[in-house]
């Protein structure tokens, strides 16, 4: 039987493997991709809370569409930035992309 426990593992365990890709990747839609893997183990969590502790309510349904409403447009507005600094700088490598510097 699969419980609370195991979930929260599983969420755990994506969640880790989120920040690891986002810290350690230079790739701009390789830190977009962890980004998301993090946002979706943030999902786990909120339906595994929501159908063990709480049943007959749905509000962890309703958070987690949210998120994925959410991502969804993060997904999109970050791919139009990677878009624009891959025309300006021909990269998309965010060490080779300064857009601060004057």
């Amino acid at each position: 039987m699969i419980s609370l426990y195991h979930y929260l593992t599983l969420s755990a365990i994506l969640f880790c493997i989120g920040i690891y890709g986002a810290l350690t990747r230079r790739n701009a839609i390789s830190i977009l991709m962890s980004i998301e893997i993090m946002l979706n183990s943030v999902n786990i969590n909120l339906i595994a809370f929501s159908r063990f502790i709480t049943p007959a309510i749905v509000t962890g349904q309703v958070f987690t569409l949210f998120i994925i409403a959410i991502a969804a447009v993060e997904a999109a507005v970050v791919l139009g930035l990677i878009f624009a600094i891959y025309r300006s700088f021909d990269t998309v490598e965010i060490d080779k992309a300064n857009l601060m510097k004057w």
